[in-house]
């Protein structure tokens, strides 16, 4: 070696590592993903929550139920209970009392101020079934015959001074439409003539663009599409009309029974077992000539606007709206398409960054916008616990949030696809760790594991429960503890478990494997590549298997897969 190779080989690789580390850091490394119980958003949800705590019945006022102020605290009412599911706060108590206002004005002739009834009606219908459906179902009832009366002719919702038989409203009738859906999913008896006649007046109202606007010309029953208002066609009704469809077309059951199709979120349980559900509307509840194709094809349009015409935040505009339309808007997508729930799509990221940026110091998003302060924080913690996908999936389980529904003793199962009965094996991953590692598992056969399950956010607990979970998915003999093992370590978004997840790829059990397939898919955020299919052959398990493995070194090369390099 001459004195020249042995003075600047040092520099040189000093400028290689760094090229290289800049390479994995910007081009190979793949972007943070957040999750609705990721410490990140975790965190922003328990500022923002502590926020809308610090508000007091003097910020919204009094009289008339349904002014606008006083369906405020509605919607941060139902906001609040869905991230605490505690009916004791002042939120939720506030929220509640004005709820029943609005219920009791209506028995008496409606209120002073009748411009926002349908909004208010509708956040009534969402907070009552949150809380307790069971409870308030004479309120609900009320609600329901209330709705109906407020739907024009045409199947639309609208303002009470509009044309009902020329206009339509497209923001108040998805409020409308989601009212009737949760209505529907909690067995209160509908008309689903009403339904069809919504979905086919969105479809008529629709611009041949794809896009929505806000007050809609209807060009009449059996006729083509008419252009609408460009200026009124913006994101935040584009995803207004798409949703409208989406969740009509569930209440119709244009997709299947989604209550059948739900995982019940119990590990070691068939797909066959599903949590009992009774549909007291399926003998109501006929689809007629509705079909699924038309609204289909409807999205696929809007689709096509909204890449043409893509959202740019400008100045004061309703940003905190938009926002948890787009997360209701994706998560009906998710069931209509039968596609999994996912945990962090890149929208979702998109907007959590977004948000990031906008939380004041209060806790609260107090930036200037089309929405009071405390509206854009209820919004904004709507879309950051994914509050749509969280009601779509727990009330197609059957099981409510807050512990109604699927109850805490499920030893006792009936395998005839129609109850689950029983009680929970662990509430805590260290208790549950304690079971699976004692007795392989065994006291776990019929038992539910909580679907909410986290592991702990000390970062040294956490640490010694992922080392526990990777020796259990690699050598437990008990299919149940592999699965419950694979499970967690998919969740965790850590990407030292990579290799563990890889060896579960090959897993006799299907459901192992499934599970380390999705938690791969996460971790990495490479939803579309790597894939393998729900049953593979032994071929198909070593290619994929090679893929993850070279795809892990990019990220740590000196990697040595033990049960494969030696």
């Amino acid at each position: 070696m001459s004195i020249c190779e042995s003075y600047e080989s040092p520099r040189v690789s000093r400028l290689a590592m760094l090229i290289a580390l800049l390479f994995v850091v910007v081009i190979g490394r793949p972007a943070y993903g957040y999750t609705p119980t990721g410490p990140v958003v975790t965190k922003m949800v328990n500022q923002g929550v502590a926020y809308l705590e610090k508000l007091t019945d003097k910020d919204f006022g009094g009289g008339d139920p349904f002014s606008a102020i006083a369906g405020e605290a509605i919607l941060i009412g139902y906001a609040h209970h869905k991230c605490r599911h505690d009916r004791e706060s002042a939120a939720v108590k506030r929220a509640l009392k004005n709820a029943k206002a609005v219920v009791s004005s209506l028995t008496k002739g409606g209120g002073k101020n009748p411009q926002k009834r349908t909004y208010v009606i509708a956040i009534c219908v969402l907070l009552f079934a949150e809380v307790d459906a069971d409870a308030y179902r004479s309120e609900l009832q009320t609600l329901q015959q209330y709705l109906v009366q407020y739907q024009s002719g045409n199947g639309a919702f609208c303002y009470p001074d509009d044309d009902p038989n020329k206009s339509g409203d497209i923001s108040m009738s998805q409020y409308g439409m989601l009212a009737i859906w949760t209505l529907d999913r909690n067995g209160i008896p509908l008309d689903y003539n009403r339904v069809t006649e919504s979905l086919q007046w969105l479809l008529r109202v629709q611009d041949p663009g794809g896009g929505w606007p806000y007050h809609a010309r209807d060009p009449g029953a059996g006729k083509g599409r008419v252009a609408q208002s460009t200026r009124e066609m913006t994101d935040s009704m584009a995803l207004a009309g798409g949703s409208s469809l989406l969740i009509g077309g569930d209440a119709l059951r244009l997709w299947g029974n989604t209550d059948d199709d739900a995982d019940t979120g119990i590990p070691g349980l068939p797909k066959a077992i599903k949590i009992y559900k009774e549909d007291k509307n399926i003998k109501r509840r006929k689809r007629g000539s509705m079909s699924e194709t038309p609204i289909k094809q409807s999205i696929q349009v809007m689709r096509g606007w909204r890449q043409k015409n893509p959202y740019k935040k400008s100045g004061i505009d309703w940003y905190y709206y938009r926002i948890y339309t787009l997360e209701r808007f994706e998560s009906f997508v998710e069931i209509a398409s039968g596609s999994a729930k996912d945990l962090s799509p890149a929208w979702y990221n998109r907007v959590v960054d977004e948000l990031k940026q906008t939380q004041g110091a209060d806790g609260g998003w107090t930036d200037r916008s089309q929405t009071r302060p405390p509206v854009s924080t209820a919004f904004s913690l709507l879309f950051l616990i994914r509050s749509t996908q969280k009601t779509i999936f727990t009330m197609s389980q059957g099981s409510l949030q807050g512990g109604k529904g699927l109850p805490k003793d499920t030893t006792d199962i009936r395998v005839d696809g129609t109850q689950i009965k029983g009680r929970a094996v662990a509430a805590q991953v260290t208790d549950m760790l304690d079971i699976l590692e004692k007795d392989g598992a065994g006291s776990t056969e019929g038992k539910s594991i909580p679907d909410d399950l986290e592991l702990d956010t000390d970062p040294v607990v956490r640490g010694v429960q992922m080392d526990r979970l990777q020796r259990l998915v690699r050598g437990s003999k008990s299919w149940q503890a592999r699965r419950v093992a694979a499970r967690l370590l998919g969740k965790s978004d850590e990407l030292r478990v990579v290799p563990s997840l890889i060896f579960a790829l090959s897993d006799p059990d299907g459901s192992v494997r499934r599970y380390a397939r999705d938690g791969l898919r996460f971790i990495s955020r490479r939803f579309d590549g790597f894939d393998l299919s729900n049953d593979p052959n032994p071929a198909e398990v070593d290619k994929v298997q090679g893929q993850w493995r070279d795809w892990y070194r990019t990220m740590n090369p000196k990697y040595v897969f033990l049960d494969y390099d030696l």
